[in-house]
């Protein structure tokens, strides 16, 4: 679909990058939707645009749920010998391709738009248009973890590396901008070795990225209970999307007592 530069969206949605606590934005979404609050626009970083492509491509929140569940996330991720990364998507692809009905951002039912970081140029990247599973998999690919994707003979990785919450594709285009960011700022007692270590830097050299972006949104959501997930806690994917779905429903609520 076309992708008019003026048009007023009513909603448009911004979701954030955050591994495995990609669930919670499936809850959120299901909350949004039953107080009638359904995307016009999406706009995704690294797990923000694996469940931006499926809402943009039709699916409802537990469609998407089923998907990812049945799948069982973990079975994604092929390990490879480290060159540029440990770990290929190779198996995301193959679940991309066979359940993602739209093959390029032009087929999709929704415009959406997805941030990935161009290593080469050292530059974020918005992704709008062309093929979109390669774009999907560029921007979910952490850094030292996943191999990076090359796109036209340039290297690419995770989003939220440079854009974690990709409003500025939206600034301009929409009435109201919700934003989902799903990696809260907990304290970590202990640090349980490199990977943890790695997923905590991580998440802290992406939470200053937010706070200079609240304000752009008319509802922002923030689960605060998924510090407790790492980035790989897959097999608590249920627990995550009612976690999402519990925290939008509240915020909701606050809104409409006008809190």
């Amino acid at each position: 679909m076309d992708m008019p530069d003026n048009t007023q969206y009513n909603y448009g949605f911004v979701l954030s990058g955050g591994a495995a606590r990609g669930f919670a934005h499936l809850g959120v979404a299901k909350a949004l939707e039953e107080e009638g609050i359904r995307p016009d626009i999406l706009s995704g970083a690294s797990a923000g645009s694996i469940v931006g492509a499926y809402l943009a491509d039709g699916y409802l929140p537990e469609e998407i749920l089923e998907i990812f569940l049945t799948r069982k996330l973990f079975q994604f991720v092929q390990f490879t010998l480290p060159h540029l990364g440990f770990l290929s998507l190779e198996g995301l692809e193959e679940v991309l391709e066979e359940t993602l009905h739209a093959k390029t951002f032009e087929d999709l039912k929704i415009p959406l738009y997805i941030s990935a970081t161009n290593c080469n140029k050292g530059k974020i990247v918005y992704f709008h248009k062309g093929p979109l599973i390669q774009c999907i998999l560029a921007s979910s690919s952490i850094p030292i973890v996943f191999q990076p994707r090359i796109i036209n003979k340039q290297y690419y990785v995770d989003g939220g590396v440079m854009d974690n919450l990709p409003v500025k594709p939206l600034q301009g285009k929409c009435k109201k901008l919700v934003g989902v960011w799903i990696n809260p700022i907990g304290e970590e007692k202990e640090i349980k070795g490199m990977v943890h270590l790695a997923e905590r830097t991580f998440h802290l050299a992406m939470a200053g990225q937010v706070e200079m972006k609240k304000p752009f949104f008319d509802i922002f959501i923030e689960p605060p209970e998924l510090y407790k997930y790492g980035l790989m806690d897959i097999k608590k994917g249920r627990e995550m999307f009612e976690t999402g779905y519990k925290t939008a429903k509240e915020v909701l609520a606050g809104i409409q007592r006008g809190d």
